[in-house]
């Protein structure tokens, strides 16, 4: 098993070191040609992208910390510091989108500014971070759901996110140059003018850009304090563990006070079970361990505690609470 760990450990660390090198590429490529054009929609995603990168970096972070094993301080392990690097990247998406609206809505009201240049060199650069963010995202999608890595998935919808965010500033810039397009070939004076009275598309695509991550840091937010508050494994995951221990009559009388929680990709789990009062010491650890083994197979990484109780009666097969 511990074969299998450090190699569940070592693709979980090449899956996060890709990340943020993808990351710091795109971020200075977006700052750069969004400084460039004055584009605020493709510095809002070089922003988003900024917070990618420390996502990525505190991903990589928590995967290196989450495979060292259990010592003295930390007995149960460091499984947490997935869940803990979760609510940290929520966090800053959170501050992100807030800059990102405040910088968009100040854009929207000076509409003497000068409009966004060169739009088909944005929608370039957008559509290259959406296509490296989709590569990127799925293989960490992938990883992460074959490792039940919460920091890799968390990641993993960061630059989904990203996806959709540079499509939509994509498509605003599009329309920005077909706007661009249409007004020269229309009979006017100050073309330039109306050029730049187009410049609301921009900061209006930026804005569409934060409600996107709001969402994503809402969703990570949730999933990533479920587990750091203890909360039981899933309905289906709890009913095969009783569907297990109701396959093992008559050597399991009944069970109750099954006890359920996660830490990263690591599950904990304990219960009573009943037994014969005259099973013996030997007999009942071999029933024990046999339950936890095929408990820490399925579920594997994971850690089994069982409780054996006398049955004097009134524990019939299959009660529980």
């Amino acid at each position: 098993m511990r074969g299998r760990l450090a190699d569940i450990h070592k693709i979980k660390k090449r899956a996060a070191a890709i990340s943020v090198v993808s990351n710091t590429c795109l971020v200075v490529f977006k700052l750069v040609v969004g400084v460039m054009i004055g584009s605020v929609a493709i510095i809002s995603e070089a922003i988003h992208s900024a917070m990618d990168l420390i996502a990525a970096v505190i991903a990589l972070f928590a995967v290196k910390a989450s495979a060292k094993p259990a010592d003295e301080d930390h007995t149960f392990g460091h499984e947490k510091v997935e869940n803990l690097s979760g609510a940290i990247e929520a966090l800053l998406i959170f501050v992100a989108a807030g800059w990102i609206i405040y910088e968009a809505a100040h854009r929207i009201g000076n509409p003497t500014g000068e409009g966004v240049s060169a739009p088909l060199a944005g929608v370039a650069v957008m559509g290259i971070s959406a296509l490296v963010n989709w590569r990127v995202s799925a293989n960490l999608f992938r990883v992460g759901r074959k490792t039940d890595s919460i920091a890799l998935q968390a990641d993993a919808w960061h630059l989904r996110t990203d996806v959709w965010t540079s499509l939509g500033v994509m498509g605003g810039l599009a329309l920005i140059f077909l706007g661009g397009f249409v007004i020269d070939l229309l009979p006017i004076d100050d073309k330039q003018h109306w050029r730049n009275q187009l410049h609301w598309i921009d900061p209006i695509a930026a804005i569409v850009v934060a409600v996107f991550i709001l969402r994503a840091a809402w969703d990570l937010t949730v999933k990533s304090t479920r587990d750091l508050t203890d909360r039981n494994l899933p309905k289906d995951e709890v009913a095969w563990i009783r569907e297990l221990l109701i396959k093992h009559a008559p050597a399991v009388h009944g069970f109750h006070k099954i006890r359920t929680r996660k830490a990263g990709s690591r599950r904990f789990v304990d219960f009573h079970i009943w037994v014969e009062p005259n099973m013996t010491v030997e007999e009942s650890h071999r029933l024990c361990h046999h339950l936890a083994g095929d408990i820490e197979d399925h579920f594997d990484p994971c850690n089994v505690i069982v409780h054996v109780e006398p049955c004097h009666g009134n524990c019939e097969f299959g009660k529980h609470e």
